[in-house]
Order: structure tokens, then C-alpha cells, then sequence
């Protein structure tokens, strides 16, 4: 029997305006081979916004297979820092770790999605960063004053800075890959995306979700055709999740946000301060479906993170955070050290270049196993890290 023929958008939704109705051609809604269609269903932020009497209730709540695990707790992929053995001890203690491609190469980011598989039959996830708008020539003059500072700091260490260059992380390399080689899940981190991606991942059977910090970025993250949302709040280590990079960091809590997109109807799995099995279920009775957690897994045996910096997360030595472009040209969540101190504020918003810029001295702090050079990475739960196995984190974590 053939397919009934889809009538237009348009002739059945005639309170939508022709940008809304151009809008929906674009989302391509999936359709399960030989499933007859009649009237087209709309994407949520139309209907929410101009068909209310269509919006599903709150408790029909799109389900996700991969967060129906044995305990709520997600490893959140940490750039740098996660491993395979990480995320999947992670999965095979009942959670689920997300692999982070972040700063990978296409054949680096295959050999972790390789080395995964061999240590869990669990659930393969892993995040990319979206790509950023490229502001070298713009902000080239400010790049260049701030590659003039930092050289002193560089100094010390026996480096130069960097070159402030730009790149888009090998995107469309990382997303081919993943579509000639489908993982079970995909997050992005960063912004959007170009509405391609998102279907080609879909169409092999791949889940998409989306790091968002308000509504209104949880309602582009629909309308490109997420499955899931990541919701993280300002307590959360490393970089804001904002979709561009001067934006201002967010100030919402992770249960705000999670509280200010639950009736979105997408699964949320909501980050930021988690340091106890306290907080994963304060972030459960907010309406999230489970709880990312960064550093205390940055500071696990299983993270591949400098010693120094899993020190400086477990010594109490560093008792305050800041939130600075100062690294990256991107905000983040880091330890207050010598190096924000001095460089708090004099970055530019230009995003990898100053990732790039900052990297040799980073690197270098590292291996003299300084962490006043190092962006040391912490959420609001910072003090809370021990040295733990991964498998211990997700058992502190899920008591009852």
C-alpha cells in the first residue's frame, strides 16, 4: 500500500506565518519507513508559540532509550580530560560516560569511539563542538596586544604563546565519520549547528541533543531537531555552553534552567554542581531525567587531567573560582590562579584563537606540575572531589 501523500503544512496550518511555514520545510520531520502520514506534525516551538491547543502535555514526554540507565548519573564529556576508560566505567557502573571529540582529530576521536567499545556493550555517546564564528580579522588587533601579554607568563614556563589561530575543530570531518560509522548518541556543545547535521545523524538511527543555557536557546536547539537537551546552569565547570561566544555567561542555576525548559517536552539531563547524592536528586525532582557531573569525575583515577590539576581540585589549596575568558576567549569556570589573576579580563572573546594562544604555556605548567599556569577546570562543587574511581563517584552519587 503506498504512503498517504503528506498534505502542505500551509493548507493545514493556515495561523502560520510563511517564515513559520518555510521554517517547518526546513526541520524535515523523520518518518519511519512504510508509516502512512496525514496531517504534518509540528515542531514543538511552532506549536508551543502558535498552535497551543496542539502541545502535548508535559507528562507525555518524549522518551530517549539512552537515558534509561540503572543509575541517572552522566559523565559529561571533559575536552582534555575524558577518557574511554573514564566513560566507560562510568557506563558499565550503571551511568553513562559521554566521550568528548573536542580538540581530537578525526582518527583520534575513532580510536576513542574503538577503545570505548572494547571496554562496554553499554551506550555509545559523545559531544562535538559546534562550529564558532571566525573573528580573526575583526579582533586581530586585540589578539595581537593579548599575545604581547601573555608572553611574560609564557616566559616562565621556557614557551611562546601560540599562533591565535582559527578552525572549526574538524566538524564536518567528525560528523561524516559519524555518519559512515552511526554512534548511539551525539550532543553538541556550543551553539547551533547546520539543520544537515542534525538529520544525517538522525537518518542512521543516532539521538541528538543539544548544551543549552536558557529557553530561548532550548527553543533553537528544537527547532533544529533535538531529541534531548543538556541544560547547564551557572555552577558548571570549564566552558559556558552559550550559543555564541560574546554572550555574557548565564547566571541560572542548572535547576532554574531545567525548571525554565521542562515544558518543552524533551528529555533534559541538567549540569552544574553536582557534589552529592543530594544534589543529583534535587536536580531528578526539578524535572530532569538525570544529572551531568564534570569535576568529580575530572578528578577520578580514570581522567587523563594533569596531576597537578587533580590536586589542585582535592588539596583545598585553591579555595575560590572564577568565571574568564582568560584561557580560551570563551567564559569558563576555572580555580582562581596566578594566571587568571593576572589575565582575568584581557581576552578577547575570540574563540579557539586564544585556546590556541594559551595553549603552549598551559601545556608547559602542566608538565612542571604548576598549577598556577593551568586552566584549572572546577564546578561550584569543587571542593567536593577525593580521589575516587569512577565506579566509586557513580556509588556515592546514586545512594539513596
Amino acid at each position: 500500500m503506498l504512503a498517504a501523500r503528506p498534505t502542505s503544512i500551509g493548507t493545514r496550518h493556515p495561523e502560520l506565518t510563511r517564515r513559520e511555514v518555510r521554517q517547518f520545510a526546513l526541520l524535515r520531520p523523520r518518518v519511519e519507513p512504510g508509516v502512512r502520514t496525514g496531517v504534518p506534525q509540528l515542531p514543538y516551538f511552532l506549536t508551543r508559540r502558535r498552535c497551543p491547543s496542539l502541545v502535548e502535555p508535559r507528562d507525555s514526554l518524549v522518551r530517549v532509550s539512552f537515558l534509561e540507565r540503572p543509575n541517572p548519573i552522566i559523565a559529561a564529556p571533559m575536552a582534555g580530560a575524558t577518557t574511554p576508560a573514564l566513560a566507560a566505567a562510568v557506563s558499565n557502573a550503571g551511568g553513562l560516560g559521554f566521550l568528548a571529540a573536542g580538540y581530537l582529530s578525526v582518527d583520534s576521536m575513532a580510536d576513542e569511539v574503538t577503545a570505548y567499545r572494547a571496554l562496554t556493550d553499554a551506550t555509545v555517546a559523545i559531544n562535538l563542538f559546534t562550529p564558532q564564528t571566525d573573528r580573526s580579522l575583526e579582533l586581530g588587533p586585540r589578539l595581537d596586544d593579548y599575545q604581547t601579554e601573555v608572553a611574560l607568563t609564557a616566559a616562565k614556563y621556557g614557551v611562546s604563546p601560540g599562533d591565535p589561530s582559527f578552525d572549526d575543530d574538524t566538524f564536518d570531518g567528525k560528523v561524516d565519520w559519524l555518519v559512515e560509522n552511526p554512534v548511539d548518541v551525539v550532543s553538541f556543545t556550543f551553539g547551533p549547528v547546520p539543520p544537515a547535521a542534525v538529520f544525517r545523524l538522525q537518518e542512521v538511527g543516532t539521538t541528538v541533543g543539544f548544551t543549552v543555557t536558557s529557553e530561548h536557546e532550548a527553543l533553537q536547539a528544537v527547532g533544529l531537531g533535538a531529541d534531548f537537551l543538556v541544560a547547564q546552569g551557572c555552577e558548571a565547570g570549564g566552558h559556558r555552553g552559550t550559543w555564541h561566544v560574546s554572550d555574557q555567561p548565564n547566571t541560572l542555576s542548572a535547576r532554574e534552567v531545567v525548571a525554565a525548559i521542562a515544558g518543552i517536552g524533551l528529555p533534559v539531563i541538567a549540569a552544574g554542581g553536582v557534589g552529592s547524592a543530594a544534589d543529583v536528586h534535587a536536580l531528578l525532582d526539578a524535572g530532569a531525567s538525570a544529572a551531568a557531573v564534570g569535576t568529580l569525575f575530572l578528578a577520578c583515577d580514570e581522567s587523563k587531567a594533569p596531576a597537578a590539576h587533580k590536586a589542585a581540585l582535592t588539596s583545598g589549596s585553591f579555595t575560590s573560582a572564577a568565571v574568564t575568558r582568560a584561557f580560551s576567549g570563551r567564559y569558563a569556570r576555572a580555580l582562581v590562579n596566578d594566571f587568571v589573576r593576572a589575565h582575568d579580563g584581557r581576552a578577547p572573546s575570540a574563540y579557539p584563537n586564544v585556546h590556541h594562544l594559551t595553549r603552549p604555556i598551559r601545556t608547559a605548567a602542566a608538565a612542571a606540575g604548576d598549577p598556577q599556569g593551568m586552566a584549572l577546570w572546577a564546578g561550584s562543587g569543587h571542593a567536593a572531589p577525593g580521589r575516587l574511581t569512577a565506579p566509586e563517584v557513580v556509588a556515592r552519587l546514586a545512594m539513596m
